[in-house]
């Protein structure tokens, strides 16, 4: 029902093409995943989701199991038809929100003591109810609870993390039911290398389809990140996908893609999109700017999405200035699919061995746009 497929492979670089299997249908690596926390892609609908080329998206279990409710999802079908999505979705176990919000949380080793966002109410997350949860969501791809620790973090309350993680995990396999979804384990231990090796080598012993590095992109700068990456790589099963959490900047993805990454999720191309900011083939570039006002071309004269085709740098602008939903709509739409096919010509490069050269020539576009 699930398989990895590596179709190609940079022999300069870690760098891979392949190819997973899911019940959902074939998702082609690497691919990005847009961030669907409550089962939507905010501002844009499944069918622009598809237009733009999107193969797979994320959703949050931890959200959904407070509103609307899992159980409520499962009677209505499962996420797929709940979200009218019938392509690949992986969800997020609640790690991340173990993280974000740590002023509503306590943890232990039994689970995570929630104070609920939206009422107040208390939820103890176990990784048996994490599991029960996602179970009946039913994704294809779903994630072990973990713990994600802020960064600096101290190496004692790194490794504590580490093996709370690690204890999860096996408890989140043993409690999982569903042959149709994937369970992937998640590596963690902070930025302390030998940490994060021991936590490869043991997540990768409970031989899960998938696994995950966890706990980056908090802080700790892009060489670091890097050194963290490698050293998890290193000692993980070349022939299992591996996924980056919660990593978005074009330039860390292909970093992380010349190491031999498959899988990546951000709100960023769409929570830029909101704030005014493009992703262009030229640099990034700010559409709020007075410059930008009576200026007739597209958002990107390389792209060639629905916005691009059909509106103006200047009426985007207006609408954005004007408040209206639509200008965030565009410009989200826009910047999903700029990911799209950042992931569609990286894939091309890789096989059709060219991937040094492509990775040169993007490293030359500046992150700004001349001008911005």
């Amino acid at each position: 029902m699930f398989e990895f497929r590596i179709i190609a492979q940079d022999p300069e670089t870690g760098a891979r093409a392949g190819e997973f299997v899911t019940p959902h249908g074939v998702v082609p690596t690497p691919v990005f995943m847009p961030c669907g926390t409550q089962a939507t892609v905010k501002t844009l609908t499944p069918a622009q989701l598809e237009e733009a080329g999107v193969r797979m998206m994320l959703c949050n279990a931890y959200h959904l199991s407070l509103r609307p409710g899992a159980d409520i999802v499962s009677r209505m079908g499962g996420l797929h038809k709940f979200a009218n999505w019938d392509r690949p979705i992986l969800t997020d176990s609640g790690g991340f929100q173990i993280f974000s919000l740590a002023e509503l949380r306590t943890i232990t080793e039994g689970g995570v003591l929630f104070r609920s966002h939206l009422d107040g109410r208390e939820i103890f997350l176990t990784p048996e109810k994490c599991i029960e949860i996602e179970n009946l969501l039913g994704a294809d791809i779903i994630m072990i609870l973990d713990e994600c620790t802020s960064f600096p973090t101290e190496r004692e309350v790194a490794r504590a993390a580490m093996e709370r993680t690690l204890g999860w995990a096996g408890r989140c396999k043993q409690a999982h039911r569903r042959e149709d979804q994937a369970l992937f384990g998640i590596v963690q231990g902070s930025t302390y290398p030998d940490l994060r090796r021991e936590s490869a080598d043991r997540t990768a012993a409970l031989d899960f389809p998938g696994i995950a590095v966890g706990g980056l992109s908090v802080g700790e700068g892009p060489d670091l990140m890097a050194e963290m990456i490698e050293n998890t790589l290193q000692r993980l099963p070349p022939n299992k996908p591996r996924y980056l959490m919660g990593v978005g900047r074009p330039e860390d993805i292909l970093s992380a893609v010349e190491q031999g990454i498959d899988f990546f999720d951000c709100v960023l191309p769409t929570r830029c999109g909101r704030n005014g900011l493009a992703f262009t083939s030229q640099g990034r570039v700010k559409m709020r700017t007075p410059a930008r006002r009576e200026e007739h071309g597209p958002v990107d004269p390389g792209c060639d999405c629905y916005v691009c085709k059909h509106f103006s740098r200047g009426y985007v602008r207006h609408l954005l200035d004007a408040g209206e939903v639509l200008g965030m709509t565009l410009l989200s739409l826009h910047n999903v699919r700029h990911y799209m096919t950042l992931m569609e010509q990286t894939r091309s490069a890789i096989v059709e061995g060219r991937f040094r050269r492509f990775l040169a020539e993007r490293r030359r576009i500046p992150l700004m746009a001349e001008n911005d």
